[in-house]
């Protein structure tokens, strides 16, 4: 079995390195040339999450995917997550079916519903249909991957008569994934279209997620499916030279970040305790090349995982500094991991 690296992204507007703000069309720019390095240093991908708010930049993941994928080789092409209730699954898979032929064979879909709400208004829907929207198009997305001409009958969703989508994929069905943050239910829906899981742990020991990979397993079995799917998961991370310099500069860019959110969801204010409770005892990985990969290890032990993605942008932590910290994640880190869990991968 191997293990696979990533990172994932938000794009947030970051600071310079001089703590100046830079522009949203920055941040994009930035993002592609993060990518770029995460595949010169051998990382296997790269998701990038949607949003449609001011503090992140990336409101169409696909297009700047599709930059990336010009100017890399290797690099597989996600998103963390594609907000699958406020779009129309046909046009998601159209989109990434062009970006899979774009990039010989490197996208993929992760697909959520997403942890902001601002898509829903802007495109039409009604938050009252927020569970049924992403049931009723997740099932109509797992027929389109599975099988095609396609005859629909919609709800919240168009009707399709016999209909078949361009470009086709050249490989197979496209990869996609379920992400899914706490809910049991969520979990067996993954298992019940036969679609990995890719869990979203943002606090927390890793540990206590391990039940949800366990249920995934088991209830690939009942529903007649192959019960080796793969279970991933991103966290939080940062990675610098020592413990100590990863836990300063991350520090009040996660604070920031972490106190506007929770200002709009009742969360408390994040103390110094509290982030290092979270880096010690937590699912975030920050701190030296060693102690991140530790961290890393643990937690794709506990959960049978085979595949983790990093995280990298929390609040305005600038471009630089992300870029010091794929290359270490991936000249560095990577090594370690691949190390310590070396019983396991000849397994």
């Amino acid at each position: 079995m191997t293990v696979e690296l990533g990172i994932d992204t938000f794009g947030d507007v970051t600071w310079d390195d001089d703590d100046r703000p830079v522009s949203h069309a920055q941040t994009v720019r930035d993002v592609v040339e993060q990518g770029v390095l995460a595949d010169q240093v051998g990382l296997h991908s790269i998701g990038i999450g949607e949003h449609h708010r001011d503090d992140f930049a990336i409101s169409a993941p696909d297009i700047v995917l599709a930059g990336i994928a010009t100017r890399t080789q290797q690099l597989r092409l996600g998103t963390a997550v594609t907000v699958l209730s406020s779009d129309d699954p046909v046009r998601v898979y159209e989109r990434f079916a062009t970006l899979d032929a774009l990039s010989h064979g490197r996208a993929e879909v992760v697909l959520g519903r997403g942890s902001f709400t601002e898509s829903f208004p802007l495109f039409g829907y009604d938050l009252q249909d927020y569970e049924a929207l992403f049931e009723e198009k997740l099932a109509l997305f797992a027929a389109l991957r599975t099988s095609q001409p396609v005859t629909w009958k919609g709800t919240l969703t168009q009707d399709l008569r016999d209909v078949t989508l361009y470009p086709p994929l050249e490989n197979g069905p496209l990869p996609t994934w379920i992400a899914v943050g706490g809910s049991p239910q969520s979990v067996v829906r993954a298992a019940h279209y036969d679609i990995p899981l890719m869990l979203a742990i943002i606090g927390g020991p890793v540990e206590r997620f391990a039940p949800f990979g366990d249920l995934y397993r088991r209830a690939l079995a009942e529903f007649g499916h192959t019960p080796d799917n793969p279970v991933a998961y991103h966290s939080y991370g940062y990675v610098a030279e020592t413990d100590e310099q990863a836990r300063e500069e991350f520090f009040r860019p996660y604070v920031i970040s972490t106190e506007r959110i929770g200002a709009e969801r009742g969360w408390p204010a994040p103390t110094k305790a509290s982030f290092l409770e979270e880096v010690e005892h937590g699912s975030m990985a920050v701190g030296s090349p060693e102690t991140v990969a530790r961290k890393i290890a643990a937690g794709i032990r506990a959960l049978g995982a085979s595949r983790f993605d990093l995280k990298i942008s929390t609040g305005p932590l600038s471009h630089g500094k992300l870029m010091r910290s794929i290359e270490l994640y991936g000249t560095r880190v990577a090594p370690l991991v691949r190390d310590m869990l070396a019983d396991r991968l000849e397994d």
